[in-house]
């Protein structure tokens, strides 16, 4: 197990910028659907702990964001969305609105990995 977890780190740690950050929205896309999954079969504490991760992920992308850039001020707006959509989920329990949130993440992912690709990161 140690070996595994050094592994991991070590793969962590050799990750450019770029890579970091589209594990980080895949890792909220997954809980996402996690929580789409457990509303399906009425697992409440899997869709609760699923929703509640969802938030923590929006706000470590909110504490992480570097003011020095214009786009930041665009960005924290769209994160504090996302987490009024993630408190809509929470307390209506809609999964219509996971299925709306979900292609909003997606596509703020892939602008990410295309300017990743720009700035050769």
């Amino acid at each position: 197990m140690n070996a595994y977890k050094q592994y991991k780190e070590q793969t962590i740690y050799t990750m450019t910028k770029s890579e970091l950050l589209q594990l980080v929205y895949n890792e909220l896309l997954k809980r996402l659907t996690r929580a789409e999954l457990a509303l399906d079969m009425k697992q409440m504490d899997v869709f609760e702990q699923s929703i509640t991760r969802s938030m923590e992920i929006v706000q470590y992308l909110m504490d992480t964001l570097n003011h020095n850039y214009p786009i930041s001020r665009e960005l924290n707006q769209m994160y504090q969305f996302f987490i009024y959509e993630l408190s809509r989920i929470n307390s209506s329990r809609k999964k219509e609105i996971i299925q709306e949130l979900k292609p909003l993440v997606t596509d703020l992912r892939d602008a990410f990995l295309e300017a990743g690709k720009r700035c050769g990161y």
